[in-house]
C-alpha cells in the first residue's frame, strides 16, 4: 500500500459532517482503489458511519474532538490550536505523511493554516485560489478566486503558469490556452497592471501553454480559452455572478416546467434533454477549489455540497497528485 496516493481528509468541516465526508469517501472508493484516506476527526462518529464499508487497508482514522468552526474568522480558526481536524490534516501533508489535503471547512481558516504550515514554491510570491468551470467544449481553470484582492503583474504571470500547470495535470492530453480576464479584448483596455501583464505574456513564448490575450466576462464559457487569469477581487465577483446566474436559470426553468399543465406536459416530453441540462449545470461536478502556490496542494470542497460533491473533490485530489502538479509548477516557473 506504500505506493498508494494518500489524501488527508478533514472529516469535521462543512455542513452535515462527518457523515457527508465519510459517505463521500465510501462513494469515491467504489471507483478508485488507488487512494488511502487519512481521516482526521471524531473517531467514534467516523467509525459508526464507515463501519465495514471500506477495507481497513484503505483508510486510517486520527482522533481529535477539536474543530475549526464555520463562523470563526481566519485568525480565530488558526488560534483554535494545533489539535483541530483541519490543522492536523494539513500538518500531515507538511510531514510528508500525505500527498494532498482536502477540507469542506472554513475557507479563510484553511488558507491561513495552510500558509502557516506549508512553504511557498520558490519564486512564487502569492498563492491563488483556483477552480474548474464548465464551458462549451469542456472545462476551464479560473484563478484567482479571492485569495488576493490586489495583484502585481508578477503575481498574474505566476497565476498564468500555475493555472496552465494545473490544467495540464488534470487534462494531460490538452494544451492550455491562457487569457487575462479584462473589460475588453483590445490591447489598450484595462488598468496598467493588466496591460503590463499582457505585454509580458505576449513577449514570453512558452512551450507549456499558448497565450490568447484578453477575455471578457461574456466569453468565459465559450471554450476558446481553458485557463482564465485575474486578480482575486475580479475573479470572485465573476465566480459569484456565474453561480447566481446558473441558479437563477435552473430555478426559473423549474418554475416554468412545473407551474402549469402545459409546462408539466412539456417537461415530460423533454425529460431526457432536461436531465442533460441539469447535469451540465450541477455544481457538484465542479466541486473542489484548489489553493496553489504552496509546496503541497490544498483542496477546498464547498461547505454546503453533499457526499457526491465531496467525492468529486476527492477525485480532483487524486488527479492532481497523479498529474504531478507541484513538479510541473516548479519546472515551469
Amino acid at each position: 500500500m506504500s505506493d498508494m496516493i494518500k489524501i488527508a481528509v478533514d472529516a469535521m468541516g462543512g455542513d452535515n459532517s462527518p457523515k457527508k465526508i465519510i459517505d463521500g469517501i465510501i462513494h469515491n472508493h467504489q471507483s478508485n482503489k488507488e487512494v488511502c484516506y487519512k481521516i482526521f476527526g471524531d473517531q467514534n462518529k467516523i467509525s459508526e458511519i464507515i463501519k465495514d464499508k471500506i477495507n481497513k487497508d484503505f483508510f486510517e482514522i486520527f482522533h481529535t474532538e477539536d474543530v475549526v468552526k464555520s463562523a470563526d474568522s481566519p485568525l480565530e480558526g488558526a488560534k483554535r490550536g494545533k489539535n483541530t481536524s483541519m490543522w492536523l490534516a494539513i500538518e500531515s501533508v507538511k510531514k510528508k505523511e500525505a500527498h494532498i489535503v482536502v477540507s469542506a471547512g472554513n475557507t479563510g481558516a484553511l488558507l491561513v493554516i495552510s500558509k502557516l504550515n506549508l512553504k511557498m514554491i520558490e519564486n512564487i510570491d502569492k498563492p491563488a485560489l483556483s477552480a474548474l468551470w464548465p464551458n462549451k467544449k469542456g472545462m476551464s481553470v479560473v484563478l484567482d478566486l479571492g485569495a488576493n484582492i490586489e495583484c502585481s503583474s508578477k503575481n498574474l504571470l505566476d497565476f498564468s503558469i500555475m493555472g496552465a500547470s494545473l490544467y495540464t495535470s488534470l487534462y494531460p492530453n490538452d494544451k492550455p490556452n491562457v487569457a487575462l480576464l479584462n473589460i475588453g479584448s483590445e490591447e489598450l483596455k484595462g488598468n496598467e497592471i493588466i496591460k503590463e501583464t499582457y505585454q509580458i505574456l505576449n513577449d514570453k513564448k512558452s512551450i507549456n501553454y499558448d497565450f490568447a490575450g484578453y477575455i471578457e466576462g461574456n466569453h468565459l464559457m465559450d471554450g476558446e480559452v481553458n485557463v482564465i487569469v485575474s486578480d482575486g477581487f475580479t475573479g470572485n465577483v465573476a465566480l459569484k455572478t456565474a453561480e447566481g446566474t446558473a441558479n437563477f436559470i435552473t430555478g426559473e426553468l423549474k418554475t416554468a416546467m412545473t407551474g402549469s399543465l402545459i409546462g408539466k406536459i412539456s417537461s415530460f416530453l423533454n425529460i431526457s434533454n432536461l436531465r442533460k441540462f441539469k447535469k451540465r449545470l450541477d455544481p457538484r461536478l465542479y466541486n473542489g477549489a484548489i489553493f496553489i502556490g504552496l509546496d503541497s496542494p490544498v483542496v477546498k470542497s464547498h461547505g454546503g455540497t453533499d457526499y457526491i460533491g465531496f467525492s468529486n473533490s476527492l477525485d480532483v485530489c487524486h488527479r492532481i497528485v497523479k498529474g504531478n502538479l507541484i513538479e510541473k509548477i516548479k519546472q515551469n516557473i
